[in-house]
């Protein structure tokens, strides 16, 4: 008699439950990381600083979507606040053509003036910076600093053709020197910056009326800037920053992780450590592990693309190729299945972002590296799936067929066997007399087709 708590029913459940927690832990953990990503954690601002406070962030690192969003962010709340200015010390190599012009955007429609002060010294306003300055109500810079090299470039495997190169300097040019009459700055200087690549020293800048003020530090500079004059949207402000207080906005974990996430490289690995983890997941059922790293990169990679100037042909020729690795395993193409994979897995890498998009493309050194470790790694795990489809079976009724035993009583051509120490009925298509050692041919139900082997069986039966 079985009892309920043994019934194989129960039993079943009760395993598919306990699976089913403990996988419920990793899911938790999985939108916890989507949500924290997704709503960010921005700095705590109060809503009830007194106004006249000069608000004052650091914009370093490539300008990209990451970078933009602190800056506005900084912007909102500085407005909020009713802030006497928000001072953005920036220091850039360069950047993404539509993130920057987010940021000037942003700038130029501000309700409080927003200063942009190139510093500390050793720091710069290169390609995308150069805009960025040109476009704050005051611009600043401290000594031992740089600015201009504004010229457009490609990076990574893109690469610009005459015409379409000769369309992006002249709505570059065109871009600049409009911020720069709109501030009253250098607009000649300006874009010899973008057609020559121009760069100049701070000393120079002010000399050449790029820039307004030449400050030291950030108390200089707000000694300096006191009792100017700037053009709002609507009015002019006369700025009282010399014996303002200052509130110091630093970035929120959200910001933090969508820089380095807004990197094309960073993302396009993503993308490819998230495929792997789901093809070995398909491949290997049960594993569970590589399913959920997989999952995870794979949505972080998404958020990123969210952000980036996605080539969705590029994306397809990605998936493409994952849909042909994965083909491998069940399919006999000997080999050209993978070497598809291969090449789709190249040309969705260089294709990845849009070529009229200014400064962003995968490396050639990291997509070159990419391709290489994915594709071993698909090969690899392929090759491991067909090994084990092609494995001899262990276990059931399979697992018998080639197993030896002993025929416990004459075969003539019917009788009975030990094999693996359990008792089958055999049959046999000659005689075979008791005692004698026999190797299991075929399974043909709940009978065995054996015949006679010249060794007895290994340990025994």
């Amino acid at each position: 008699m079985i009892r309920p708590s043994q019934n194989p029913c129960c039993l079943t459940r009760r395993a598919a439950m306990y699976k089913a927690y403990r996988r419920f832990p990793v899911v938790i953990a999985m939108v916890g990381i989507w949500l924290l990503v997704s709503a960010g954690v921005y700095p705590a601002m109060s809503s009830e600083q007194a106004p006249g406070q000069i608000y004052i962030l650091t914009a370093a690192g490539s300008i990209n979507p990451g970078l933009a969003d602190f800056i506005l962010e900084g912007i909102r709340s500085a407005e909020k606040a009713q802030a006497e200015a928000l001072v953005v010390q920036l220091d850039t190599p360069g950047g993404l053509d539509t993130a920057m012009r987010r940021i000037v955007q942003g700038i130029i429609n501000a309700k409080v003036p927003v200063v942009v002060y190139v510093a500390p010294k050793g720091a710069r306003a290169a390609s995308a910076g150069l805009m960025i300055t040109l476009a704050a109500h005051i611009s600043a810079m401290a000594p031992g600093t740089n600015i201009g090299a504004a010229h457009p470039v490609a990076i990574g495997t893109q690469k610009l053709d005459k015409v379409m190169g000769a369309k992006v300097i002249n709505d570059m040019v065109a871009y600049v020197r409009s911020l720069a009459a709109d501030r009253g700055r250098n607009a000649d200087w300006a874009e010899k910056a973008v057609r020559q690549s121009v760069s100049v020293t701070a000393g120079d800048a002010l000399k050449l009326k790029v820039i307004d003020v030449l400050a030291d530090d950030l108390p200089d500079l707000l000694k300096k800037i006191d009792g100017r004059s700037v053009r709002l949207t609507q009015d002019l402000k006369t700025l009282k920053t010399a014996k303002a207080s200052t509130v110091f906005i630093t970035e929120g974990l959200h910001h933090r992780i969508l820089k380095h996430l807004a990197d094309p490289n960073i993302a396009m690995i993503l993308m490819m450590v998230g495929l792997a983890g789901l093809y070995f997941e398909l491949a290997h059922p049960g594993v569970i592990l590589p399913g959920v790293i997989g999952g995870i990169c794979l949505l972080l990679a998404f958020y990123a693309f969210q952000t980036l100037p996605v080539n969705f042909i590029g994306i397809l020729l990605i998936i493409l190729a994952f849909i042909f690795f994965l083909l491998e395993i069940y399919v006999t193409s000997y080999g050209m299945l993978s070497i598809a994979g291969i090449i789709s897995l190249a040309l969705g890498g260089m294709m990845l972002y849009r070529r009229e998009e200014l400064e962003v493309g995968v490396s050639l050194g990291v997509l070159l590296t990419t391709v290489v470790a994915v594709s071993v790694f698909f090969l690899a795990v392929a090759y491991l799936a067909m090994r084990a489809q092609l494995r001899k079976p262990l276990t059931g009724m399979a697992g018998l067929v080639g197993e030896r035993g002993v025929a416990l009583i004459d075969l003539n051509p019917n009788g009975k066997i030990l094999v693996h120490g359990e008792y089958w009925e055999a049959r046999a298509e000659e005689f075979i007399p008791q005692g004698e050692p026999v190797e299991v041919v075929q399974v043909d139900n709940l009978n065995l087709l054996v015949r006679r082997v010249s060794q007895p069986a290994k340990g025994g039966v």
